[in-house]
């Protein structure tokens, strides 16, 4: 029975997403009564993810049934709470935005279900197949997603561009198992890293050619230069609130899946991407600081951005290092796992705020049309601009303090001059983020939107503004908010560090 309990939110999420799929059936069930149902289950899974939050455990549950290709530790749990914890806030933040589209229909929120269990089965996968299979079942999740509205040529484009695209890159994916396969003649990673561990260097070029493919997968999927044609035009053409989902939850459920191989499995030859990488990041950050300068539009600006937070974290990613038997910078991965919990909360408030304002209109698209927001919604502009300090790092907001944590590992394991480079795409950041910040305070309002106080009927707002006191409570931490565990900064670390020692439980 101990052991189901660790599969309870995992197949709560199914059952949730089945439940769903059959209510789609019934016209007599509208988008409220989707939003609900779907908020229930979610919330059912969380606390079950959360009654494990303290505890450092890892286990291999009916191994004669799932023969080991899924690993219940608490690595995976700290990312099913963050993966959970998105899709429950996505949902109540785009409400508003859900309502006001007629053409979201009850399977929609059946299909976010289902891409978060396979979200959930990529954190928890210790098997290439495994990995696929769930990789395979969210990523088509979200093809659909961006594409539900078939009747907006936007939508059938970003589709098919996404579609075509990740199809591609999971044949990369495949060929780089098989080759992995041929070389160990398994598929399960810890066979993989006995081997590793064991092998001479001839024997290992098959698994480094496999392993370089696999990395592409991890490149195109977290967009990543030179992988990023993609992002920008999905992004905009999918409804604004799966653009939120895809910025941060998606990405977290990528990083979880690498982030375990990394560290568990492979890192004693983490060192022979390093040079790749290297170049990867620097490219990415420039890349996407270039793209973020010069769009016009804020939905494609928040993307390009997102580009540029990849390379943080991938930065973060090569700081690890591996030397005499052992990562040199444990600490690093601590790194990147606050700063994707920083980054979570920024980037779907910052996406998922826009999808809110948009919600009655479509004026909000270009910077222009933010111009005197705070004027007609002072609640809303506060709060978008507690997001855009945050994802430009600046003091007081949780984005500030996950930066200095990756700078600060970064510079630790010699990557100083990769770490002038990202200093100078944040100092760059504040450009593109502040010029928002200032059409929506210094200048005068259109009259395409009317203006409006706190609206405290609708539920998104809510949402909006327990995020945005996240992020500045998680900047802010144990200075103010010592009284709230939660909310501290050293308790979020420690979170990190437990979830990443229990990859080396025996």
């Amino acid at each position: 029975m101990s052991q189901f309990l660790y599969l309870v939110p995992t197949l709560t999420i199914l059952v949730g997403a089945l439940v769903l799929m059959f209510m789609s059936m019934y016209d007599k069930f509208n988008i409220k009564n989707h939003i609900v149902v779907s908020s229930i289950f979610l919330i059912i899974a969380l606390l079950f993810a959360l009654s494990n939050v303290n505890s450092s455990f890892s286990i291999q549950p009916y191994e004669s049934f799932l023969n080991n290709v899924l690993t219940f530790d608490s690595f995976s749990n700290f990312f099913n709470i963050l993966l959970i914890a998105g899709t429950l806030l996505t949902l109540l933040i785009g409400e508003h935005y859900f309502q006001n589209r007629s053409y979201f229909k009850g399977e929609f929120f059946s299909i976010l279900l289902f891409a978060l269990f396979g979200m959930m089965i990529l954190a928890q996968a210790n098997e290439l197949i495994t990995a696929f299979i769930a990789l395979e079942i969210a990523s088509f999740s979200i093809y659909i997603m961006v594409g539900y509205n078939s009747d907006d040529s936007k939508r059938v484009e970003a589709i098919f561009k996404y579609l075509v695209l990740g199809s591609f890159i999971g044949a990369f994916y495949l060929l780089g198992m098989v080759l992995v396969y041929g070389a160990t003649t398994s598929t399960n990673l810890a066979d993989v890293s006995t081997f590793i561990s064991t092998a001479s260097q001839q024997d290992m070029i098959l698994v480094y050619i496999g392993l370089t493919l696999i990395l592409f997968t991890f490149l195109f999927k977290i967009a990543a230069f030179p992988f990023q044609s993609w992002l920008l035009d999905v992004y905009r053409g999918a409804p604004m609130i799966i653009t939120a989902y895809m910025a941060s939850t998606f990405k977290i459920a990528i990083f979880s899946f690498f982030l375990r191989v990394i560290l568990e499995y492979i890192s004693p030859i983490i060192d022979f991407w390093d040079t790749i990488l290297s170049v990867i990041v620097i490219l990415t950050l420039v890349f996407g600081t270039w793209l973020a300068v010069t769009q016009q539009i804020v939905k494609r600006m928040l993307a390009a951005s997102s580009i540029v937070h990849t390379g943080y974290l991938l930065l973060a990613f090569i700081a690890l290092g591996y030397k005499d038997g052992h990562l040199i910078n444990i600490d690093s991965a601590y790194a990147v796992m606050f700063y994707l919990i920083a980054y979570l909360l920024s980037a779907l408030g910052a996406f998922g705020l826009t999808s809110h304002i948009i919600s009655e209109t479509n004026v909000k698209v270009t910077f222009d049309d933010f111009k005197g927001l705070a004027k007609q919604r002072p609640f809303l502009a506060a709060m978008m601009t507690i997001f855009l300090l945050s994802l430009a790092g600046i003091p007081s907001t949780i984005g500030f303090i996950g930066k200095i944590y990756v700078f600060t590992e970064a510079i630790a394991s010699g990557y100083t001059v990769l770490t002038v480079i990202a200093i100078i795409a944040t100092i760059v950041s504040v450009y593109y983020y502040f010029r928002l910040i200032a059409m929506m305070y210094f200048y005068p309002a259109t009259n395409n939107c009317k203006t409006e106080e706190f609206d405290d009927k609708r539920v998104s707002t809510y949402a909006i503004m327990f995020v945005a006191i996240l992020t500045v409570l998680g900047g802010i931490g144990s200075a103010i908010v010592f009284f709230i565990p939660a909310m501290n900064i050293d308790t979020l670390i420690n979170f990190s560090q437990v979830a990443v020692q229990s990859l080396f439980i025996k």
